[in-house]
């Protein structure tokens, strides 16, 4: 199966720049209730998915930083604690499920890693269902 049929476009998905603040980074999230975006460079290419945890154990470990001060620390000072890789748009099914065992999302690059968009772990899980149930059928 072609994993553009899962393909959310990067006009819909939610990202973040190294350029923006933590405070933007926060809010963003807040306001559309995600766990983890996807960053993406100047250059419009997939950077990494930065994720509630990376922000939490920034603060944590920075007791001097305030709420109010967030809005001067950029994204790029933020360890980002796991590799979300992507795939590029013709990988596979395969490497789609092995990947969303791990991530939230699958992000989706172009032949020259230009982000183009996300697979969401719960599209895959829908397929992997549709195929249970049909083989099950089949099998009846």
């Amino acid at each position: 199966m072609n994993i553009a049929f899962f393909l959310l476009p990067k006009q819909e998905v939610v990202t973040v720049t190294h350029d923006a603040t933590l405070r933007q980074t926060l809010e963003k999230m807040e306001h559309h209730r995600y766990t983890a975006v996807p960053i993406i460079n100047a250059e419009g290419e997939y950077a990494g998915a930065v994720t509630e945890g990376d922000l939490l154990w920034f603060m944590k470990n920075r007791p001097e930083l305030t709420f109010e001060m967030t809005n001067k620390v950029k994204l790029a000072d933020v360890p980002l604690r796991l590799n979300h890789r992507s795939v590029r748009i013709d990988a596979n099914m395969e490497d789609l499920i092995m990947l969303a065992k791990v991530q939230n999302f699958v992000p989706v690059v172009d032949d020259s890693e230009h982000f183009i968009g996300i697979v969401r772990r719960s599209e895959i899980i829908d397929y992997c269902q549709t195929i249970m149930q049909s083989a099950i059928a089949i099998e009846a």
